[in-house]
């Protein structure tokens, strides 16, 4: 049998406290399985969160709490994790980005900016500019920081998520960036798509009316030990669905539209021809 992989408690604040519950469950004698009696969670659940991978819910800590006999230790140390794992991001969207991590499936629709999996730097400097004009440069450092990090969903060898998204052709018509850069932005878009870690497609700017019109971004993700999930985001807010009946019809809605979206080798052309007029200093047509 493979030896465990110990925990390192001092990479981050999750790390240390899902180490420190590891010692408490082992130190009282308790399997995953038997600290969770009585709860609605999983041993796989529960072995995420203390390897540092998830975060514990409330309901969850107060429980183990009761079941290990730690007088509230670890329903005190939610809020310390939940502000560890945000820095960088708006706390709205703290569920679905911890969510994504752990996603089998990631499917999007981001109609007005590409989506920030797939964002160059220079593409979401350009965008927090626009959004946050008179934001200190050090606080927009690290929010840009937490948002190409989460690309290394893209780079492992092993739990890469299937991600396909649905762009409409104006992101790849109207640049919001010099040319050379946005050539560099959708190159990378490209890129990926070439070494098969995304699957694009783009809904034609005459597709004519088409689901998720009103919407703004909307993701689906599916889990292989939990059920699925919807997020929608609009300016300033975001939702997370987790509702069955609702998630159904986000799917049929997410299926329709990508029936009137473009096939994904077609979709790449369309994407590398941008590319190829912006590197020739023109906008495409």
């Amino acid at each position: 049998m493979a030896a465990r992989k110990d925990i390192d408690g001092s990479d981050s604040v999750p790390a240390f406290y899902g180490k420190e519950l590891r010692r408490r469950r082992e130190e009282a004698g308790f399997t995953l399985q038997q600290t969770l009696e009585g709860s609605f969670y999983g041993a796989t659940y529960l072995s995420e969160i203390e390897r540092g991978q998830r975060r514990m819910p409330v309901d969850l800590a107060c429980h183990v709490d009761r079941v290990l006999h730690t007088d509230g230790f670890f329903e005190r140390r939610c809020e310390d994790v939940r502000k560890a794992r945000s820095v960088g991001r708006a706390r709205y969207a703290e569920r679905v980005l911890e969510a994504e991590k752990l996603a089998e499936t990631i499917e999007e629709w981001s109609p007005t900016a590409l989506p920030g999996l797939l964002q160059t730097e220079a593409y979401t400097r350009a965008l927090a500019g626009a959004e946050r004009p008179f934001e200190p440069r050090e606080e927009t450092d690290v929010k840009i920081r937490a948002r190409l990090a989460r690309a290394d969903l893209f780079e492992g060898t092993q739990g890469v998520p299937e991600y396909g998204v649905i762009l409409h052709e104006s992101l790849l018509r109207l640049p919001i960036l010099p040319l050379q850069e946005m050539a560099d932005q959708l190159d990378h878009v490209a890129a990926l798509a070439r070494r098969k870690r995304i699957v694009p497609q783009i809904v034609p700017w005459n597709a004519g009316a088409h689901p998720f019109m009103a919407a703004g971004t909307v993701l689906i993700l599916t889990f292989g030990n939990a059920p699925p999930l919807v997020y929608t985001e609009s300016p300033h807010s975001g939702v997370t669905i987790d509702d069955p009946s609702l998630v159904k019809r986000c799917r049929r809605s997410y299926d329709l539209l990508r029936a009137a979206a473009q096939p994904p080798k077609t979709s790449l052309a369309m994407i590398e021809a941008a590319v190829e007029d912006y590197r020739n200093g023109k906008q495409p047509s």
